[in-house]
């Protein structure tokens, strides 16, 4: 029996996905675990795995977004009648568009069926081949049309490789190539739009920013911020660093020790490491940190579990092998959840100060800036230092001024000092 694959929710935060590519085609043989398609979300790049077994009947939308629960594919019995399931599909889908207001994705896919009548083929032409309403009609999918009146391509020239002749996507890929024109956005399949003077672009808006812009937007405007900044010397863990890297095999940054000392100062202020949930306050017990990283495409926040738990080597490696994952978008969801505190670091950029927005759910993000040198007056005396400048930006309806003032006096005490952490 024919059973429907729906887009499923791939992170807590995910609302659809980006059809990047299918890895199957339609008549393929599938078995549960074989990988379908690569799925962009609002977080990475992911592989959408088959549970179930048989012929894969029909492809819902070739590439573009894809709504959580909406259809993806068909997969049942070779040469299975899926007709009526097909006319299920077309009206869920007219049904979703009334009620939204927005065009739902053609599909592209040709589907085997041994009825003539009611076939998919049938379905589908009847619907997309049609250019016009007279007799002589150029065949092509609603895919390959959208894609050649973004590109300026003349139907009318091109020889369809599909069924009958009929013009399909590759087509019109194979065109584009030819002329020179090949400009297609490589994450979403669309056009990047250049005006007439050729003074600016306009790029498509990936999953990513999508939800970096809903998420950080509703905590910019809902969270009341308020932000504290503290100068730390750094003189006596820049010397406890380099005595650190001279006999461990696994050389730590500035960053580690950063996180690190955030971790235990975190333990001796408790409501710094909680969140805001509406009708309550929850105050965390483990002490996991979110390392914001930046991507091509914006921002990702990987999470270094129970850090106060762990060695600077070990946050070290951590922090590595995340940031590289995130890089290349193949982290986990469960990989970039479970924060309860977050540090953003731009001293890699040579930012001596900034603040930065909230991530939720967490109550505080802490701003790292650069390390800079300076004068710095020691027992009364001018001399040469070097100092780091760290914001804390707090949500007031979790965390009050005296309350981020007391973490930021920990925190500075714990990097002046190293061995105050280990304490």
């Amino acid at each position: 029996m024919a059973e429907i694959i729906r887009m499923p929710r791939m992170s807590d935060t995910m609302e659809e996905g980006n059809i990047v590519a299918w890895l199957k085609k339609v008549g393929d043989t599938i078995e549960p675990g074989d990988v379908l398609a690569e799925v962009e979300t609002d977080k990475a790049t992911m592989e959408l795995e088959a549970y179930n077994e048989g012929y894969l009947l029909h492809i819902g939308i070739e590439e573009g977004p894809v709504p959580v629960n909406g259809i993806l594919a068909v997969i049942g019995d070779k040469g299975e009648d899926i007709s009526s399931l097909l006319k299920e599909i077309a009206k869920e889908g007219n049904a979703l568009e009334q009620s939204s207001g927005a065009p739902i994705a053609q599909t592209e896919a040709v589907v085997e069926s041994p009825a003539p009548k009611e076939s998919a083929k049938n379905i589908e032409n009847s619907s997309a081949d049609g250019l016009d309403a007279g007799d002589e009609r150029i065949k092509a999918s609603p895919l390959a049309k959208m894609m050649a009146k973004e590109k300026g391509i003349e139907l009318s020239g091109l020889i369809g490789s599909g069924e009958s002749g009929r013009i399909v996507k590759q087509d019109i890929e194979k065109a584009i190539i030819s002329k020179g024109k090949d400009s297609m956005d490589s994450q979403r399949g669309h056009a990047v739009q250049v005006n007439a003077e050729g003074n600016y672009e306009d790029f498509p808006v990936s999953q990513m920013r999508k939800v970096i812009a809903k998420r950080l937007g509703e905590s910019k405007f809902s969270a009341p911020h308020f932000y504290l900044t503290v100068e730390i010397g750094m003189d006596v863990a820049m010397e406890t660093r380099a005595r650190i890297n001279a006999i461990s095999e696994v050389k730590i940054s500035f960053n580690d020790l950063v996180i690190k000392a955030a971790a235990a100062a975190l333990g001796h202020h408790p409501s710094i490491n909680s969140s805001w949930l509406g009708d309550k306050i929850r105050r965390n017990k483990e002490i996991n940190i979110g390392v914001a990283v930046a991507v091509e495409e914006g921002l990702l926040v990987p999470v270094i579990m129970n850090a106060n738990n762990k060695s600077f080597s070990q946050i070290n490696t951590e922090v590595k092998a995340l940031a590289a994952k995130a890089k290349d978008k193949k982290l986990q969801p469960q990989e970039m959840t479970g924060n309860t505190f977050t540090i953003s670091n731009l001293g890699m950029f040579d930012i001596e100060e900034f603040t930065a927005i909230i991530n939720p759910p967490d109550a505080c993000i802490l701003a790292v800036g650069t390390i800079v040198q300076k004068p710095v007056v020691r027992a009364g005396e001018l001399a040469v230092g070097h100092t780091m400048k760290v914001t804390l930006s707090c949500d007031h309806r979790v965390v009050d001024g005296a309350t981020g003032a007391k973490f930021l006096q920990t925190f500075k005490a714990m990097l002046e000092d190293p061995i105050r952490i280990l304490a």
